[in-house]
């Protein structure tokens, strides 16, 4: 032991409502993707996605800012499994816009849906990334 102060045991802290807001986001834009895709192949009114895309890209820049404002936290686990899952919803999220173009869905529709899909594959490896890091015990150094 070092003798360095630790910080309080990871399940005693208390942490902004990360998980609820990023899930919240998630909720707006899958129901903005159902919405969309609904129409198929058909145009739809793009009104309500654009605004539900927008309210959840809103959600998910707040739940980022209040996931970099925690200290101490355990950035290192953070990163790595937003990395790794990053990388997954990459491929998936590039597997469904492959059927969307295959389905020939053409201008703005695709355009929303495909911010629709990159939101969504933002959302997850947050969600994720941050349930693991926020377990994890950290040492409070002096930038804590």
């Amino acid at each position: 032991m070092t003798g360095a102060p630790v910080s309080a045991p990871p399940v005693d802290r208390r942490l902004p409502p990360v998980t609820a807001t990023a899930m919240a986001s998630m909720s707006l834009v899958i129901v903005s993707g159902i919405y969309l895709a609904s129409h198929l192949p058909a145009r739809a009114p793009l009104g309500p996605s654009v605004g539900l895309l927008a309210a959840s890209a809103a959600v998910f820049v707040a739940a980022m800012v209040m996931v970099g404002r925690i200290r101490p936290f355990a950035w290192d686990v953070f990163l790595r499994v937003a990395g790794w899952a990053l990388l997954a919803y990459a491929v998936i999220g590039g597997m469904l816009e492959f059927v969307f173009v295959f389905d020939h869905t053409r201008g703005s529709m695709l355009a929303v849906l495909t911010l629709s899909l990159v939101l969504f594959a933002l959302d997850v490896p947050l969600l994720l990334a941050f349930t693991v890091a926020r377990y994890q015990s950290v040492d409070a150094g002096p930038d804590a």
